[in-house]
């Protein structure tokens, strides 16, 4: 019981347990903090997976895999498939509408062939989209686009009287609406009739159409023209806020969806030879953003027979070499991939070998007749692989450097374990005296053992789980706090200001007195608060920093999630560190000699 009563003694009548707390609980946190944002990376990279890929990838390069409408038939007949979808991956060269601009005319695109209703039952494509219906300024950019589309009829509806009215608001919206909200539509409507206002709005049905940007965007198409889906970085005038949201340049005038792009792509022979390149003209029908930063600025969508007819991967006859007059079969479209989204609960591995047994089925199905065959599971071209799997080569590199960082940061263990026993070796040489007493009324060695580690073991975990706490909270607002410090608020700067006059009136006093160490912290206090103020007000008048920039660190958002099991496990070798740090003290205090101990002063 006494070792209770002193450890508690010991804990609350000095200052340097708490500061020994506040070492460990800082130490902690740190560990967490940065172990967390590391986790939540790979989590980030895994989830965008999810967004853009099913649980399973069968694919087979450029080669493809024929038939594979059947293949998928047969993959959604099995009760652990959710859905299957094809896809024609390739690469290509997308025209941009940026005629004047200083900016790149034309991007490398990465061109995914979707079909989008399967596409989306498999990936969370439908919510990846950036537009679900068009801003007041972006509708009356897309008002501006229709009437100067449909001029001549419009004028047709319209006396000559309304007609000059009409052009002066146009020329009017046309100048101001590059700037500030011009309110085109709303005056229009004022302008017209009702029935005239009607012939309008249907000229483009995203002008009063609820959900038709979404729509467009879902369904790969524009008044039945095939459209692509840009990764929202690959439009140039799309910028990143220092808040981490998006604007559209020049007041919505890039918006992608205003305008349309020519892709062109390079269609590669059986032989892996390059054919005359291939190109169309396809509006922008939506952007989409993964949350990934290399994917949004380099991925397209656009419907898979597009592609298919680009890459020379459509349907085609073949025809005898001979006698090109004689056509000997039908070389079937191809998908390069087909992926496939697992009923909920349902494994990847296991959803993987449900998958090969099916395509061995679905490959032998076929006779040695058919002029076209699918490739064989043994090919060494076809892949079978989970979601994770694919990500390998890029999550693998990560995995490692985050358990690097865990090894590096176990460092801190032992700084933990220095701290303690530095602190605790001071106390021990200041308690001689009362642990010679405690010895000379027969406490053991055990006993003075037992009263040191409770202290190290108190310590260790009131500082453990403060710094677990901190570190949980510094997590889940780590974006707010980087926001705050990209733009830090005037009234951080008046207060630190503020504070900075007290601590420098309070030194100037003890000053008077002749008081060291009055004036060496009351110094510091003055000169730190006074630089974070002026810090402040620099970042201020430069408009702001971007400290996380998304295309470094891939993601707009810096990841918030608290990596539990991480947690728990620098909460627990901190403890742990604390009571070793302690024990080598603990020791030398019980072998101290209790004559010589009650001698000491």
């Amino acid at each position: 019981m006494y070792q209770t009563l002193l450890t508690s003694r010991y804990l609350t009548s000095r200052v340097i347990p708490l500061i020994a707390v506040a070492a460990v609980a800082l130490c902690v946190a740190l560990v967490i903090v940065v172990v967390s944002v590391m986790t939540g990376f790979l989590d980030m990279v895994q989830s965008s997976g999810k967004t853009l890929m099913g649980d399973v990838i069968i694919s087979n390069g450029i080669s493809g895999i024929p038939h594979y409408e059947k293949l998928v038939n047969r993959l959604e007949k099995n009760e652990q498939v959710l859905a299957a979808t094809p896809i024609v991956d390739g690469w290509g060269l997308l025209r941009m509408p940026y005629p004047n601009s200083n900016v790149k005319q034309s991007e490398t695109v990465q061109v995914w062939g979707i079909e989008p209703k399967t596409f989306a039952k498999v990936t969370d494509y439908k919510n990846s989209l950036q537009w679900k219906n068009p801003t007041t300024n972006q509708r009356d950019w897309l008002l501006l686009d229709a009437i100067a589309n449909n001029e001549e009829t419009l004028q047709s509806l319209l006396s000559p009287e309304l007609w000059i009215e009409f052009v002066d608001l146009i020329k009017s919206a046309s100048h101001t609406l590059n700037f500030v909200e011009a309110n085109f539509l709303e005056n229009t409507k004022a302008l017209l009739n009702e029935e005239q206002w009607n012939t309008v709005l249907s000229f483009d049905v995203r002008l009063s159409g609820e959900d038709a940007l979404q729509q467009q965007g879902l369904d790969l198409s524009r008044n039945g023209k095939p459209g692509i889906v840009l990764g929202l970085h690959v439009n140039d005038g799309n910028v990143r806020m220092k808040n981490g949201t998006y604007q559209v340049s020049r007041n919505d005038y890039w918006w992608a969806p205003r305008f349309e792009g020519t892709l062109t792509m390079l269609p590669v022979d059986a032989k892996g030879g390059i054919i005359e390149p291939e190109s169309i003209i396809m509006p922008f029908v939506n952007e989409f953003q993964s949350g990934v930063f290399a994917i949004d600025e380099s991925l397209i969508f656009i419907p898979i027979d597009v592609a298919q007819s680009l890459l020379h991967m459509d349907e085609a006859k073949i025809v005898d070499l001979d006698d090109p007059a004689t056509i000997i079969g039908v070389d079937p479209a191809r998908s390069t991939s087909i992926l496939i989204r697992g009923v909920p609960g349902v494994k990847g591995e296991v959803l993987r070998e449900i998958v090969r047994t099916i395509y061995d089925d679905f490959s032998s199905s076929f006779s040695y007749e058919t002029v076209v065959l699918p490739p064989s599971s043994h090919d060494p071209g076809l892949i079978i692989q989970t979601r994770e799997e694919q990500q390998r080569s890029f999550t693998g590199p990560v995995e490692k450097e985050r358990e690097v960082m865990r090894t590096l940061f176990s460092i801190v263990y032992l700084v933990v374990a220095a701290l303690i026993l530095s602190i605790f070796w001071s106390i021990v040489f200041e308690k001689t005296r009362d642990i010679g007493i405690l010895r000379s009324i027969g406490a053991s060695r055990a006993s003075i053992v037992w009263i040191f580690l409770q202290y190290s073991a108190v310590i260790g975990i009131v500082g453990s789980f403060l710094g677990l706490f901190s570190g949980w909270l510094i997590t889940k607002n780590i974006n707010a706090i980087h926001d705050a410090m990209g733009n830090p608020p005037l009234s951080i700067a008046i207060v630190c200001f503020a504070l900075s006059i007290c601590f420098g009136t309070y030194t100037v006093v003890k000053m008077l007195k002749g008081q060291m160490l009055p004036i060496v912290l009351g110094s510091l206090g003055f000169i730190t608060l006074g630089g974070i103020g002026g810090l402040i007000l620099f970042i201020r008048h430069i408009g702001g920093i971007v400290v996380w920039d998304a295309s470094v660190y891939y993601f707009s958002r810096i990841p918030n999630e608290l990596d539990w099991g991480s947690s728990l496990f620098t909460v627990g070798g901190a403890i742990l560190f604390c009571l070793l740090g302690a024990l080598i003290p603990a020791a030398k205090a019980a072998d101290t000699d209790p004559v010589k101990a009650l001698r000491h002063e």
